[in-house]
C-alpha cells in the first residue's frame, strides 16, 4: 500500500494495477477505503490496500473569498415590462429591476461539499451571484429569505403557511417586481398549487423553480431556470407560476400555471409539463413570450388566506378496492378526494365492492368526497355512464379536470374556511387559480 499523503478535499490521482484515476478525495466512513469523487460527478470506493501510489494535484482550500456582484446588462424599466431583449448600455446592480428570493432548499440552493460530496446550501446573495451570473445580468436581487432549508418530501402544509408569509412580505414592497421561490422537485407542484390559493388578488409574478442538478455541475439545469424564472418575475404576470427547462436542452423554458403542471418525470430537465391546459408562456434568456391568457400585474392589494386543514386525504381507487376504507377516513378525517378510474368511477356492484352505500351514509354525515381521475389528461363527468349518475346521486363532488394534487390541497383549504361549510360543492367548483380549464371538451 502507498503512503497517502492526502486529505478530504483534495484532488488527486491515484495510481492503481491496471489504471490511474483522478478524482477529489471525500470523507469517508472506512478508514480502509478512499471515497473519491470523479470528474464524471460519480463517486467510487477504492481499498487502501489497491493503490500503488498517489500524487495530489490540488490542495483543498476553504472558500473564504468575498463574493462581488457583477457588473450588469441594462434592462427595460418593470414599467415597460413588452420588451425584446437587451440593451447595449451597462448599469450598476441599483439600477436593475429588483426581485426577491424564498430559498426552502432542494437542489437549486446546494453546492457539492469537497469534503463529504455531500451538498450544502447556497443561501448568500453573493454565492447565487457566483453559480448563477446570468441572473444578476438582468435583476438585482435586494432581499434572499430563508425560512427553512429541506428536502422538498420533508415539507407538509406549514412549511407552505412560511414560503407564503416570506412571499407576502416580498410582494408589499413597492422596490420589489417580483419573486422567485427556489424549492426541491419533488412536491414543487404542491407548493404551486399551495401558495396559488393562499395569495389572493395577486399583483406581481411569484414564480417558483428548481434544478435537478446542482449549480456547480457542468450539466446543471439551475442557471438557465433561474434566468428564466427572473425573466418572467419582472413581467407583466400577476400569477403563481412554474418556471423551468422546456427541453432536455439549455435553451428555453416554459412558465406553467401553478395549479396545472405536474412533475412528469423523476430526473429529466424538463421533468415538469403543464395538464389539460396550454402554457402561461415560452421563455428565453432574453424575453418571454405569452401564449395564453393571464393576470396581468396591477395595483391590488395581496391578500395571505391561510385558512386550512390538513384533515383531507388522497385516495387512489384500484380494482376491487373494499369501501370500508370510507370508514377509516370519515373518522379521522373531514374529506377526502378519490383519484377514480377513467371518467371518474369506483365500484359499485357486488356486495363487498360496493362504494355506493358507505358514501350515502358518509356524505349525510358531513363528509365531503369529491372525485378526480387518475387518467391524468381529460376530466372526470358523472353523465355519461351511470355509475357515475349513482356516484352524483350519493353526494360525490365530481371536479372536471382539476389535478389531483391541485385538488386535494385546494379541499383542505375550502374545509379550512369555516364561513363556506354550507356550500362546499359551490367553494369547490368555483375557478379561483385556474385550477379549472372550463373549455376542456371530452375527444
Amino acid at each position: 500500500m502507498a503512503n497517502l499523503k492526502f486529505g478530504p478535499g483534495d484532488y488527486v490521482k491515484l495510481r492503481l494495477a491496471l489504471e490511474e484515476i483522478e478524482g477529489r478525495v471525500l470523507e469517508s466512513p472506512d478508514n480502509g477505503v478512499i471515497l473519491l469523487k470523479l470528474n464524471s460527478g460519480y463517486n467510487i470506493g477504492i481499498s487502501k490496500d489497491n493503490i500503488l501510489g498517489a500524487r495530489v494535484i490540488r490542495k483543498f482550500k476553504e472558500e473564504k473569498e468575498k463574493f462581488e456582484l457583477p457588473l450588469t446588462k441594462s434592462l427595460p424599466s418593470p414599467k415597460n415590462m413588452k420588451f425584446s431583449g437587451l440593451e447595449s448600455s451597462t448599469k450598476r446592480k441599483d439600477e436593475l429591476p429588483s426581485i426577491g428570493m424564498v430559498v426552502t432548499g432542494g437542489t437549486i440552493a446546494s453546492k457539492v461539499d469537497a469534503k463529504t460530496g455531500g451538498v450544502k446550501p447556497v443561501v448568500d446573495i453573493g454565492e447565487f451571484a457566483k453559480f448563477y451570473p446570468e441572473m444578476f445580468k438582468i435583476v438585482n436581487v435586494k432581499k434572499i429569505d430563508e425560512p427553512f432549508m429541506l428536502d422538498s418530501s420533508q415539507m407538509n402544509y406549514e412549511h407552505w403557511f412560511k414560503i407564503a408569509e416570506s412571499v407576502k412580505k416580498m410582494l408589499d414592497d413597492n422596490e420589489i417586481s417580483g419573486v422567485i421561490v427556489t424549492h426541491g422537485t419533488d412536491t414543487l407542484h404542491y407548493t404551486a398549487a399551495a401558495l396559488s390559493f393562499f395569495l389572493r388578488n395577486l399583483n406581481k409574478p411569484v414564480v417558483l423553480t428548481f434544478s435537478q442538478r446542482s449549480g456547480d455541475r457542468a450539466s446543471s439545469d439551475a442557471n438557465l431556470n433561474l434566468h428564466c424564472a427572473a425573466r418572467v418575475a419582472i413581467s407583466d404576470l400577476a400569477e403563481v407560476v412554474l418556471v423551468g427547462h422546456g427541453s432536455t436542452n439549455d435553451d428555453f423554458c416554459y412558465a406553467m400555471r401553478g395549479t396545472k403542471v405536474r412533475k412528469m418525470h423523476s430526473s429529466r430537465r424538463d421533468a415538469f409539463k403543464p395538464i389539460n391546459i396550454n402554457l402561461i408562456a415560452k421563455v428565453w434568456p432574453d424575453r418571454v413570450e405569452f401564449i395564453s391568457q393571464h393576470r396581468a400585474r396591477n395595483k391590488e392589494k395581496v391578500e395571505l388566506d391561510l385558512n386550512y386543514t390538513d384533515k383531507v386525504a388522497l385516495v387512489k381507487f384500484y380494482p376491487g378496492q373494499d369501501p370500508s376504507i370510507l370508514d377509516f377516513y370519515a373518522l379521522k378525517y373531514k374529506g377526502i378526494v378519490i383519484e377514480g378510474v377513467g371518467l371518474g368511477h369506483v365500484g359499485t356492484s357486488g356486495v363487498h365492492h360496493n362504494w355506493i352505500p358507505k358514501l350515502k351514509k358518509h356524505v349525510r354525515n358531513g363528509f365531503v368526497v369529491c372525485m378526480i381521475s387518475q387518467t391524468i389528461f381529460g376530466k372526470v363527468d358523472e353523465y355519461v355512464y351511470h355509475v357515475g349518475r349513482e356516484l352524483r346521486d350519493a353526494g360525490v363532488i365530481f371536479l372536471d379536470d382539476m389535478l389531483s394534487e391541485t385538488a386535494w390541497i385546494k379541499l383542505g383549504w375550502v374545509l379550512g374556511h369555516y364561513g363556506w361549510k354550507k356550500n362546499i360543492k359551490e367553494k369547490m367548483l368555483e375557478n379561483f387559480a385556474g385550477e379549472i380549464n372550463g373549455r376542456l371538451g371530452i375527444e
